[in-house]
């Protein structure tokens, strides 16, 4: 095989330690081997990029394992001068039998030596850091909406039907309502008087809502409910200024998402800081779709394509794409709404909302590379395209029959 890097490494990373194989080509064809083991801490670190250095190794190759892969990324970024590659992990398994960190190190090294392992996506460090800000902020929105569940679970539990009655127990009237239950001190009709807004026409049912009893025991398991849901909230406007703040560098990106049917700015930048702006790391469409997982594994065998299950890809990238998917299909008069219903009939709601997704991130794509505006091609496109295909795939027929076939729409065929 070529030899694409002369003096090359690979890293076996583990959460304490880092074994380093350093391959140098020697005169004559031979090939000299270097191992150390390196601590995973920040001096552990900095004596690998200075070791590294010291033997001009000019490429290095790593898993991704984990997390314990980052650190070491961004100390050997930030030495400069090597190439970089993370891989994933199931596309270098080392030869069976032979499983040791200093023969995983080898092998890794062997692979960066010929050019045989694949580079999976890594952003640059801004990207890096607002995909860390993003991630963190879906987790606090499942948080508060896990505690929101448990909130309304406990006042059912006790027979306050006050979801029965809200659209929205956590809105200005139900946290009212909620912070007097938690106090204790007002009837059932004096707590529906605190109603707001279109809740004061409801004050009977309301009444009758909060008729069940809340004991002392049920009113502290509610008040830290209700603290940790607020306290949430706090978190997430907090997070989200941070958000703002980084993504003022990519307004013009963002601009440019918010005009697809379900995308608003807080999917869009969850989409920027999954895949970035630079394109370039994904040649076609397609490539994105797989590395995201929106796009059908494929599952072929003796010429036969069998049924398979979606590919793994990024999983915050494609719930953030499903998410607005399924908004997208409530939208009037959008290609997308059409598409949508129309494979919800034949495949169901979850294949239809990936397709969706995957439709979504081929126009992130043409618009983040060539900086073009979404064009909206209307719910009926879906149905003239499926009207122009099955006429092809009739005169394709009568051609192999052995006629010669013209075809025009009817409104010419009348004129002529």
């Amino acid at each position: 095989m070529d030899v694409i890097a002369e003096c090359c490494a690979g890293l076996d990373v583990h959460q304490a330690s880092i074994v380093a194989c350093v391959l140098r080509s020697q005169g004559g064809g031979r090939l000299s081997k270097t191992f150390k083991t390196f601590a995973a801490t920040a001096a552990g670190l900095e004596q690998l990029a200075t070791w590294l250095k010291s033997l001009a190794v000019t490429h290095v190759g790593m898993e991704a394992t984990g997390v314990y892969w980052m650190p070491v990324y961004a100390v050997l970024e930030a030495a400069g001068g090597i190439d970089l590659t993370v891989a994933n992990a199931r596309h270098v398994k080392a030869v069976p039998g032979r499983k040791t960190d200093v023969n995983d190190a080898e092998w890794l090294a062997r692979l960066v030596r010929h050019g045989l392992m694949r580079k999976s996506f890594v952003p640059p460090k801004p990207i890096r850091d607002l995909r860390d800000l993003t991630r963190y902020r879906r987790t606090l929105v499942e948080t508060q909406a896990s505690e929101r569940r448990r909130l309304i679970a406990l006042l059912e539990t006790v027979d306050i039907k006050l979801a029965s009655v809200l659209s929205d127990v956590l809105g200005v009237t139900g946290r009212a309502i909620l912070r007097a239950l938690i106090a204790g001190h007002q009837t059932a009709a004096e707590m529906a008087r605190l109603a707001q807004g279109a809740a004061r026409k409801k004050l009977s049912q309301l009444t009758e809502a909060l008729g069940g009893r809340l004991d002392g025991h049920h009113r502290r398991i509610l008040s830290i409910q209700l603290a940790r849901v607020e306290a949430a909230e706090a978190d997430i406007a907090a997070i989200d200024q941070d958000i703002a703040a980084r993504l003022a560098a990519y307004d013009a990106e963002i601009g440019l998402l918010i005009g697809i049917p379900g995308f608003d700015r807080v999917v869009a930048g969850s989409v920027i800081a999954e895949i970035g702006t630079d394109m370039t790391a994904f040649p076609t469409p397609q490539h994105l779709a797989a590395w995201a997982g929106v796009c059908p594994g494929n599952n072929q065998s003796g010429g036969k394509h069998k049924p398979s299950r979606a590919r793994k890809g990024n999983t915050h990238l494609k719930t953030a794409l499903c998410n607005a998917a399924t908004a997208a299909a409530r939208k009037r008069g959008s290609f997308f709404k059409a598409k949508y219903h129309s494979l919800k009939a034949r495949r169901g709601g979850g294949r239809a909302a990936l397709a969706i997704a995957h439709k979504l991130l081929v126009c992130v794509h043409h618009m983040l590379a060539n900086g073009t505006l979404y064009q909206e091609l209307g719910e009926h496109h879906a149905q003239q395209y499926d009207r122009e295909r099955r006429a092809k795939a009739h005169v394709r027929k009568l051609k192999s029959l052995g006629y010669t076939v013209e075809i025009h729409p009817a409104e010419t065929a009348k004129a002529t």
